[in-house]
């Protein structure tokens, strides 16, 4: 092979490897669009919620017995402004509850574990309820909204206030932030509207244990 064709050669291999290299980058570049953004928005704290970040660290002794589950939040995020709808059909918002805590659940009646919970929530509700603390239920049943107000009424619920989202909005909207990946999903909420923990499944919200963490939520 003489010099010139080898050095020909040599070019149109450089050439390869860089386009190779550049369809690698390209691919780890989409990747990362993909997947990259749901990372930061589940992982990076927000700015305002700086505070909640120090309560929360407080409720970390009292996450244990019937609320073991209660996961810390280490890096809280104000949560989307879900909307939703009350009992007459008027349209609510999560930041109407800046002010109080709040403790927010996702429920359905297909959902056997949320059912079995919702005495819970209502006993907890009557215990704790007040100025400065409300438990949000939202039922997020999307063929009969009237389904979940029937059952409640059915059960002796009555304690909690009727939220409803037919769209099941609020639960795509949390799962876009990291903050719901299944049926019930429940977040404790400050009064700016940052989170303190979230618990993926049932939890016994009318233990003591539970009781104490909400309690100690209100201390500001």
């Amino acid at each position: 092979m003489t010099g010139p064709e080898q050095a020909a050669r040599t070019r149109a291999t450089n050439r390869l490897v860089m386009v190779v290299a550049g369809g690698i980058a390209g691919v780890a570049i989409a990747l990362a669009a993909v997947y990259g953004i749901n990372t930061i928005q589940r992982n990076a704290g927000d700015a305002a919620c700086a505070g909640a970040a120090g309560q929360a660290q407080r409720l970390a002794p009292l996450a244990h017995g019937e609320v073991a589950a209660f996961a810390v939040a280490d890096q809280p995020i104000r949560l989307p402004d879900l909307a939703f709808r009350d009992a007459g059909g008027t349209e609510r918002h999560l930041s109407d509850w800046r002010g109080r805590t709040v403790l927010l659940n996702l429920w359905a009646t297909w959902c056997i574990p949320c059912r079995k919970e919702m005495p819970a929530l209502d006993a907890l509700e009557g215990k704790l309820g007040g100025p400065n603390f409300q438990v949000v239920a939202i039922s997020i049943d999307t063929r009969d909204p009237e389904k979940a107000r029937a059952w409640l009424k059915e059960v002796g619920i009555g304690g909690l206030a009727y939220y409803a989202d037919p769209s099941a909005k609020v639960f795509q909207d949390l799962k876009m932030v990291g903050r719901a990946a299944g049926m019930p999903t429940t977040l404790l909420v400050d009064p700016a509207g940052c989170e303190l923990g979230t618990v993926a499944g049932p939890a016994e919200w009318a233990s003591d244990d539970a009781v104490k963490l909400v309690s100690a939520a209100l201390k500001q």
